[in-house]
C-alpha cells in the first residue's frame, strides 16, 4: 500500500510583485467528491500505518479511561434564584447532565439539560451559552450539532422542562433582562462567522420579530453581551485585538437606549463591571499590563476616570471580579496568576498563596454578588482539579473537593519544575516541567515530549490531564513551553511574538528544546513536539527551521497556509486577524509572514514523523490547509518517516465531542508518540 497522491492544478497568483503558487487549492471545495476521496484515503493510509499499534491504542484508552472516575459531578454553586446548580456525569454517557437542586443538596434533584439527550441521533454536540434568568423559570442555551460554531439558541421552560418554540440561529452570547422575559443576544455574520449584532427578544414571541439593538459595522470587531455579577447592569463589549469599547443598559429598563462608557480609542482596550455606585474598569491606556480605574455609574467618561490599582510592568491585570463587600484581582506575575482580594471596608490586600512551582488557578462559579467567601479553582501538573473557597475575613482557603482519579494514582510518584530558557536575544523563556519522580531526576536517556502554542496573549494553562499518566508512566518527560507570543509574562509578551516579532515565538521553542536537552531532561534523538490551530503554526514554522532536531510531530488542527488564507477576507477570521499576523495585503507583512508560514517554506529534505489532525466541519482553521500542506510535503519530503493525515469527518475545530470519542483521539496520538520514540512499557504503580 503507497501513501494517497493527491492531484496538482497548477494555479500562480501576482502579490506586490512576487508569484504565489499553489497546486492543491482545488481542495478548499468541500463539495467535490475528489475532496472527500482524497481525505479518506489519507484516514485509510493513517489507519493502516498505525494498524500494528490497535493493541497499544486499546491500552492506552483502557489506562485513560481507569484513571477518570466516570461517574461524578461538579461542585454545586448557588445562583439568585435560590437553586443549587451543577453538572454530573454517567458512566458509560458522553455528555454532561445538567441539574438542580432548590435550597439544599438534600431537595429533590431537578434535571434541567441533558446533553446526551440533546445529542441523540448526532454525530456531534456542543453546548455554548448556558443561562438561567434570574428567577430560576427560563433557560437560554445553545447548541451546536456539526462543529462548524455555529450556535442554535433555544429557550426551555425550566418548569415544564420543554423547550418554547423561540429559536434564533448563528448566535453567540446571551443575557436576560431583570424582568425575566427581556433577553439580548448576539449572532454572528453568515460569511466571516464575526460576531456582530446584537438583538432583544421577548420570551414566547416569534424571533423573526426581534429588534435589532445594535450592529457593529468595523469588520475587525467582535460584539459580546453579558449581566454583571451585581445583577444591575447589562453590557455590551465590542471589540478587536486592540481595541475595545463597552456600551451599558440598566437591566431593569431592557426597551432603554444604551450608553457608552467611553468611544473607542486606537489600540486602548478596556472592559468594565459594576460595583456599589461606580463602573471599575480595566484598561492599558497608561501601561500595557492593564490598570484599574473606577468612574460614577452616572458620568463613566474617561475625564471622570479615577485610579485604583496603577499599571505595573512586572505584574498583569488579567480580570477584576466584583462584590458587594470586595474585589479580586485577576494577576499574573513572573509567568504564573494570581489572586488578590481587596476588602472594600478597611482596603487590606491579600494574596492567595499556592505551593507549588507551576499551576493554573482561576476564578470559579461565584454567581451571588453578596457572597462573603470566593470561589476559585487550581490545579498543577501532578494535583487535580480542585475547588476551594476563600473566606475574605479570615483568609483562610477550604478545599471543597479535588478530583478523585483512580487507577492507582499517587501524586508523590510525580513531580514537577519550572526553569528558564534562554532565547536568542537573552530573553529568559519559563518551560513548566513533569516526570515520574523515580526516574532519579531525568539523566539525557529520556524520551522526552514537548507542547507549545504562543498567539493571541493566550497563556499556556498548566493542569492536571489523566490522559498524561500514560506518557509519564512510560517514562516521558513532558515539558511545556511558555514563548512569546502567549500571554503568559503579560500583554509585552504577547507583543513580543505577534506581528512583525512573529519569529520570535518559533526561536523561543526550539531555544526551550535545547535547553532541555543541555540540561539531560530528554535524550536529543527521542523528542516529540506536539501544538494545535496556532500552535500548529508553530510546528510547522519550528519543523521547517530545525526538522533534525524532532523525531516526532503532532500537529492538531494546524494553521499552515498562512498567506492564502490571511489573503482571503471571505473567510472567518481573516480581517479581525490583521492585528495578530498582519495584513499581506501590505508588502512588508506579506514579505515578513511569508518568510515563515509552513506551507510556502516547505523544501526537499527529510522531516521528522508527522501526525497532522484536522476536522472536515473546522470554522477556524479550514481542513483544506494541513491537507494541503501533507499533500505538498509528500512531494518534497526525501526521507521515510511517517506522514500521515487524520481528518474526523463529523467534528469543528476541537475534535470529537463525547468524552469518550476524545479520549479515542488521544490514545491515536499517544500510541504514535510512543512508538516514535521507543517509548518504555508502562512502569508498574506501587
Amino acid at each position: 500500500m503507497n501513501p494517497p497522491v493527491a492531484k496538482r492544478t497548477r494555479t500562480e497568483t501576482e502579490v506586490h510583485g512576487d508569484t504565489l503558487v499553489d497546486e492543491y487549492g482545488w481542495m478548499r471545495d468541500r463539495s467535490d467528491p475528489e475532496v472527500v476521496r482524497y481525505l479518506a484515503a489519507e484516514n485509510a493510509w493513517a489507519d493502516a500505518l498505525l494498524k500494528p499499534t490497535e493493541e497499544l491504542q486499546q491500552r492506552l484508552y483502557d489506562e485513560m479511561i481507569s484513571h477518570i472516575k466516570e461517574t461524578d459531578s461538579s461542585v454545586p454553586y448557588a445562583r439568585p434564584d435560590g437553586y443549587l446548580y451543577y453538572s454530573r456525569w454517567e458512566a458509560g454517557r458522553q455528555y454532561p447532565i445538567h441539574a438542580r437542586k432548590f435550597g439544599s443538596l438534600d431537595a429533590p434533584e431537578q434535571v434541567i439539560l441533558d446533553v446526551n439527550e440533546l445529542a441523540r441521533g448526532e454525530a456531534f454536540m456542543a453546548l455554548g451559552a448556558f443561562v438561567p434568568s434570574d428567577d430560576g423559570r427560563l433557560l437560554a442555551y445553545t447548541t451546536d450539532n456539526t462543529g462548524f460554531r455555529q450556535y442554535r439558541l433555544h429557550l426551555r421552560d425550566l418548569g415544564s422542562a420543554r423547550d418554547l418554540a423561540d429559536a434564533a440561529e448563528r448566535v453567540g452570547s446571551v443575557a436576560w433582562a431583570a424582568d425575566n422575559r427581556t433577553l439580548f443576544y448576539t449572532v454572528e455574520d453568515p460569511q466571516t462567522k464575526r460576531q456582530y449584532r446584537l438583538y432583544r427578544h421577548v420570551a414566547g414571541t416569534n424571533a423573526n420579530l426581534d429588534q435589532l439593538v445594535y450592529e457593529e459595522p468595523d469588520e475587525r470587531f467582535n460584539i459580546g453581551v453579558h449581566k454583571t455579577r451585581s445583577g444591575r447592569y447589562l453590557m455590551l463589549s465590542i471589540g478587536s485585538h486592540t481595541t475595545s469599547e463597552v456600551r451599558w443598559l440598566e437591566a431593569q429598563s431592557p426597551a432603554a437606549e444604551w450608553k457608552l462608557i467611553a468611544p473607542r480609542r486606537h489600540d486602548v482596550e478596556y472592559d468594565a463591571d459594576h460595583l456599589g455606585r461606580w463602573f471599575y474598569i480595566r484598561v492599558n491606556d497608561t501601561g500595557r499590563n492593564f490598570r484599574l480605574v473606577r468612574a460614577p455609574v452616572d458620568a463613566p467618561a474617561i475625564e471622570n476616570w479615577q485610579e485604583v490599582v496603577p499599571a505595573r510592568d512586572a505584574v498583569m491585570l488579567s480580570g477584576f471580579e466584583p462584590f458587594a463587600d470586595f474585589f479580586v484581582l485577576v494577576e499574573r506575575e513572573q509567568g504564573l496568576p494570581e489572586l488578590t482580594v481587596v476588602d472594600l471596608a478597611s482596603g487590606r490586600r491579600r494574596r492567595i498563596t499556592f505551593p507549588e512551582p507551576a499551576y493554573t488557578v482561576a476564578p470559579q462559579a461565584n454567581a451571588i454578588f453578596e457572597a462573603k467567601k470566593f470561589r476559585y479553582s487550581y490545579q498543577s501538573l501532578v494535583t487535580p482539579p480542585s475547588v476551594f473557597d476563600y473566606d475574605v475575613e479570615t483568609g483562610a482557603s477550604t478545599l471543597l473537593k479535588e478530583n478523585e482519579v483512580p487507577g492507582g494514582f499517587q501524586r508523590a510518584n510525580y513531580a514537577s519544575e519550572r526553569v528558564w530558557a534562554r532565547a536568542h536575544d537573552g530573553v529568559q523563556v519559563p518551560i513548566s516541567i513533569v516526570y515520574r519522580r523515580d526516574l532519579k531526576r531525568p539523566n539525557g536517556s529520556n524520551p522526552l515530549y514537548v507542547y507549545g502554542y504562543g498567539s493571541y496573549g493566550f497563556a499556556l494553562p498548566i493542569g492536571f490531564s489523566p490522559a498524561r499518566l500514560c506518557l509519564l508512566d512510560r517514562g516521558v518527560v513532558m515539558a511545556y513551553a511558555h514563548v512569546r507570543g502567549g500571554g503568559d509574562m503579560g500583554k509585552p509578551w504577547h507583543d513580543a511574538g505577534r506581528m512583525m516579532r512573529k519569529m520570535n515565538t518559533f526561536t523561543d521553542f526550539i531555544a526551550c528544546v535545547e535547553h532541555l536537552v543541555a540540561n539531560r531532561y530528554g535524550d536529543r534523538n527521542r523528542i516529540a513536539v506536539e501544538g494545535g490551530s496556532a500552535g500548529g503554526l508553530l510546528m510547522g514554522a519550528v519543523t521547517n527551521l530545525r526538522p533534525e532536531l524532532f523525531r516526532a510531530v503532532v500537529s492538531h488542527v494546524p494553521f499552515l497556509d498562512v498567506i492564502n488564507t490571511m489573503l482571503d477576507p471571505s473567510l472567518p477570521l481573516t480581517i479581525p486577524e490583521y492585528e495578530e499576523w498582519g495584513n499581506p495585503n501590505e508588502q512588508a507583512a506579506y514579505a515578513y509572514m511569508k518568510s515563515y508560514s509552513p506551507y510556502d517554506n516547505l523544501r526537499p529534505g527529510p522531516y521528522p514523523a508527522m501526525l497532522v489532525k484536522t476536522s472536515f466541519h473546522d470554522s477556524q482553521v479550514m481542513y483544506w490547509e494541513p491537507a494541503k500542506y501533507v499533500a505538498r510535503l509528500r512531494t518534497l519530503k526525501t526521507d521515510d518517516n511517517p506522514l500521515l493525515l487524520k481528518t474526523n469527518m463529523a467534528a469543528g475545530h476541537g475534535g470529537a465531542s463525547g468524552r469518550y470519542d476524545h479520549l479515542r483521539e488521544i490514545a491515536f496520538d499517544y500510541a504514535f508518540i510512543l512508538t516514535e520514540l521507543s517509548a518504555a512499557p508502562a512502569l508498574r504503580c506501587p
